[in-house]
């Protein structure tokens, strides 16, 4: 795997930076993670229209709490079916359905469209009956920033928050100037390109925006939290800075950082024992959460 990241890179860095680029990225990641991160089997998967998303539920699974899982890849690439591979094992480590929600993608759905998607689905879980304490949230790279803002804005709206945060690969900065100055060179793609995609969300937008510059509150009742991520990638800056913000705050929160490993190598499950290991975790810390 770890050569299939360093072949990638240079194929990454030849996309043009424009929409034809980013169309041939999705068709590119698409058929790529369907065969290297296949659909456990067994899984049964139920899209949804409103709010779009699909149920991912691997065998065994109890419908009394849920995953809300949110895919990543800078806001504009990925989809709730490119990560099945990830969200079926994800199913199956933690004993519950996945909820993964199809939000709308840059450039041609820009900031806040995402995230005003990702709160649509939660009120919609809501709504479908469960409570707050009942739903444990999930979410690599962009979709752990998406998860780290909706729980930003529930605590200031004051109400019951769900009951914990599982982020695997998550990305905080999204100037990535974090990453730049602290992060190791990552083996899948360059600071500098890596924001160039994101700014195809944040295009004239203020990075210094409450919601894409997040912060904890000191003494905020925020969740119990996981964050897993790759020691090779530039993200460990991002992990540890969310670790270290949050903790800071008065929350609890469990770095894990996998020692040569690339970015949300979890996806990878059917091909690592280390991303096998690493859901199993992420599986437990959902359900002692919930």
């Amino acid at each position: 795997m770890a050569t299939a990241w360093v072949t990638a890179r240079p194929l990454i860095a030849a996309l043009p930076q424009n929409e034809t680029g980013v169309r041939l990225g999705r068709r590119g990641t698409a058929a790529t993670l369907a065969v290297l991160s296949p659909t456990l089997p067994g899984t049964t998967i139920t899209r949804v229209d409103e709010p779009r998303g699909e149920w991912v539920r691997a065998p065994g699974t109890s419908d009394d709490r849920v995953v809300f899982y949110l895919h990543g890849s800078a806001y504009t690439i990925c989809s709730a079916r490119t990560h099945r591979g990830l969200t079926s094992r994800l199913s199956a480590a933690s004993g519950m359905p996945v909820f993964a929600c199809d939000y709308r993608l840059a450039p041609s759905h820009r900031f806040p469209a995402a995230a005003d998607d990702v709160r649509a689905a939660y009120d919609w879980l809501l709504e479908q009956g469960y409570r707050p304490g009942q739903i444990v949230l999930a979410g690599d790279s962009a979709g752990g920033h998406l998860a780290m803002d909706l729980t930003c804005e529930l605590v200031k709206a004051g109400g019951p928050l769900p009951s914990g945060m599982a982020l695997f690969s998550p990305a905080i900065d999204l100037t990535f100037a974090l990453s730049a100055r602290r992060g190791p060179r990552d083996p899948l793609i360059s600071a500098a390109r890596a924001r160039r995609l994101v700014e195809h969300y944040t295009r004239d937008v203020d990075p210094t925006h409450p919601r894409l510059a997040l912060s904890i509150p000191a003494g905020c009742p925020w969740p119990p939290t996981l964050v897993q991520v790759g020691g090779a990638e530039m993200l460990v800056a991002d992990a540890e800075h969310i670790h270290q913000t949050v903790r800071a705050a008065g929350g609890d929160c469990e770095l894990q950082v996998w020692p040569s490993q690339g970015h949300v190598f979890q996806v990878f499950a059917a091909l690592l024992p280390e991303a096998r290991t690493a859901l199993a975790r992420a599986g437990e810390f959902i359900k002692e959460t919930s």
